[in-house]
């Protein structure tokens, strides 16, 4: 927790970051260094250089109106092209207790699983060598203790099913994919062996982002070359390349059986994580990656991203240092695999990038709880563009730059809005429902949450438009023909849907990254929230009619009494459950809290309050024909009662079906 002076601060800070363009250079919380001049690449024919002070004019509007609209407390970015740095700027800051300005070269941003870019190269390296193959199964390179089991299902998984992301994992994060306790950092080898996640496809049949893959993969190129991960990326890439402030090591304390530590000189110059309350900023604890640090663990500076970049684009060359040949080269600026036409692939682990004009970049985007990046890399404008900001709500920041530099300096011109499609009105049915992404756990109450979060609704707008909304999200689309395909009103990114018999039965978004399925009938969303509400109402009424009954003009059966006490205990579980899975639903603002503590008393609290009210219900659902039978007394229970009774047995059975067959009702398996 942040002190009331720390939080006076930061509420000053962001109000500073506001006016940024008005203050004085001296005054300004932007840092800028004076970019190397290497020699120079020759400009691609028909390609003109971007206009550096035009760049950098237009670099500054777009991140000081995300500052300011987002609550961004620092950004840093660089931007190269035909082997020169045209911009590299810091903005804002990276701690805030003293404030430190972002420095552009010396300012170590997390950047998340662009950290898995490195880890490709690495892999690439090893078959450059001989060492590995990418058809093979990945088992031949990995120690006997994290090989991927059969699971009962045929075909092994691949070193390049995981560069694709199809290795068909389920995808499980929460409590375990970042650490807050540095004495809770695993290493790799046994992360890999006790979070090891079901099988639940065959392998290339259907892609799901995986960090589970992505940890495989390092562990692989680890195994095969005799060096630690962290060692493998130092003298392999970052060394040679002259990346100086770059590291995959976290400031843990030292221990025998972990990496060593994160330097002492470039801890210091690390920016923090920052969460935006609404009055101010607060610092969130570090988040330690190390337990899977091939799939999200590095951290860097613009300037040294600046190098990576260039690098790439030179084929694999920096300065005279050749970090891989140039069939690698090409594999990492073309498609091996793309699950539909019009979306994005993945080249070898790095990915696609739709952009304006119909170009395409290579690269990777991050995510960390407090952390957003992206690196895209553009081979036919011998263009990079890297960015970070160091909150989570610099997503749409990072996210939109790369195009946006693209669209403003070599894209189309602007066209006036599109009309909407008849023919998708009159085909609203065949494309609007719920969707359920792939990329989740499909087991315990991380797939009740799952099911939850990775939920997509597909609806058709009165004007003609296509409007697919996600949790934080939603956006309007086009169609190009009749085959689903889609382009993005006024976007540049295109997604696709599955179709079989004039139907869609699934969708992937512009990333290709995972696939969406349409849910069945009964999983649908509505379900849950008309059934919670129903058992809600149902509850307060059972409660409240044990209060105004007169027990002496209703007398019962004794069995009847049996059933009445139990409703009632029934009525305060649910209520107790719905209560529990507020408080918890309560921390969702922090999403830091959700993933550090998982998974928590409250949500176990309301799982095992919902599991005894289930069985319960259950009981009472064999009891029924008991409880109509009643007694011979005239004053048993009324039909009255008795349909009141089985109204809410059966909403409260109803209930428990759908969060069994949801994972919800099994604390034990979080």
């Amino acid at each position: 927790m942040r002190s009331p002076a720390k939080a006076a601060l930061a509420a000053a800070l962001s109000l500073l970051i506001g006016v940024a363009p008005a203050v004085s250079p001296a005054q300004s919380p932007v840092a800028a260094t004076p970019a190397p001049v290497p020699v120079a690449a020759p400009a691609l024919p028909g390609v003109t250089p971007l206009p550096p002070a035009e760049l950098e004019a237009y670099v500054d509007g777009l991140v000081r109106d995300a500052m300011a609209a987002d609550h961004i407390p620092g950004v840093t970015i660089s931007v190269v092209q035909n082997g020169q740095v045209v911009l590299k700027k810091g903005y804002g800051f990276a701690n805030l207790g003293p404030a430190r300005a972002v420095d552009p070269d010396r300012t170590l941003f997390r950047i998340a699983s662009i950290s898995k870019t490195f880890t490709w190269i690495a892999v690439m390296k090893e078959v450059e060598a001989g060492r590995m193959r990418l058809d093979a199964p990945v088992n031949l390179y990995l120690p006997e203790k994290i090989r991927v089991h059969d699971q009962g299902f045929d075909r092994p998984v691949r070193v390049i099913d995981l560069m694709s992301h199809s290795p068909g994992f389920e995808d499980r994060a929460l409590g375990q994919l970042f650490e807050r306790d540095p004495d809770r950092v695993r290493p790799l080898l046994v992360y890999l062996r006790q979070e090891r996640p079901r099988r639940v496809r065959e392998p290339a049949t259907a892609p799901a982002y995986s960090n589970y893959g992505a940890g495989l993969a390092g562990a692989a190129a680890s195994w095969v070359s005799g060096k630690p991960f962290e060692r493998l990326v130092e003298s392999e890439i970052t060394g040679p390349l002259g990346m100086t402030h770059t590291t995959f090591r976290d400031p843990y304390p030292p221990r025998k059986d972990l990496p060593t530590p994160m330097p002492a000189a470039l801890r210091a110059e690390l920016a923090d994580g920052f969460l935006w309350t609404g009055s101010g900023w607060r610092e969130r604890p570090y988040e330690y990656t190390a337990q899977v640090a091939p799939a999200g663990g590095a951290s860097t500076t613009a300037g040294d991203m600046a190098r990576y970049m260039t690098m790439i684009l030179n084929g694999g060359v920096l300065d005279g240092a050749r970090i891989y040949g140039p069939a690698t080269a090409a594999g990492f600026a073309r498609a091996q695999s793309r699950p539909a036409p019009g979306v994005a692939g993945f080249a070898h682990g790095f990915r696609e990038f739709q952009l304006p004009g119909g170009r395409t970049g290579w690269g990777h985007d991050g995510v960390l709880l407090s952390f957003r990046s992206a690196m895209v890399v553009v081979p036919d404008l011998g263009l990079g563009v890297f960015v970070a900001a160091n909150s989570e709500t610099g997503e749409r920041l990072t996210a939109q730059i790369a195009g946006r530099i693209v669209q403003r300096f070599y894209g189309p011109a602007p066209t006036l809005p599109e009309a909407g499609s008849p023919w998708l009105k009159q085909n609203a049915r065949a494309f609007q429902g719920e969707f359920v992404g792939a990329r989740r756990s499909y087991r315990g109450l991380e797939q009740f949450i799952g099911l939850i979060d990775a939920r997509a609704r597909v609806d058709v707008t009165d004007a003609g438009y296509l409007r697919v909304s996600g949790r934080n999200s939603s956006s309007l689309w086009a169609p190009d023909g009749t085959g689903g395909q889609f382009h993005e009103l006024g976007g540049w990114r295109r997604m696709t849907f599955v179709m079989q018999g004039g139907r869609a039965t699934g969708f992937y978004p512009a990333s290709g990254a995972v696939m969406f399925q349409r849910v069945g009938f009964f999983g649908g969303q509505g379900w849950l929230t008309n059934l919670a509400l129903l058992a809600a109402i149902a509850a307060f009424a059972t409660l409240l009619g044990l209060l105004m009954r007169d027990r002496k003009e209703h007398r019962e059966t004794p069995m009847q009494r049996r059933a009445s006490l139990m409703q009632t205990t029934q009525a305060i579980l649910w209520l107790l459950a719905m209560g529990a899975l507020g408080l918890w639903a309560g921390k969702a603002g922090d999403i830091a809290a959700i993933f550090f503590d998982w998974p928590g008393g409250w949500m176990l609290t309301a799982s095992s309050c919902a599991l005894v009210a289930a069985i319960l219900s259950a009981v009472t659902l064999v009891l029924l024909p008991f409880i109509w039978r009643g007694g011979r007394r005239v004053e048993s229970w009324t039909v009255g009662r008795k349909l009141r009774f089985t109204a809410t047995t059966l909403v409260y059975v109803g209930l428990s079906l759908v969060l069994l067959t949801r994972g919800a009702l099994v604390p034990w398996a979080s």
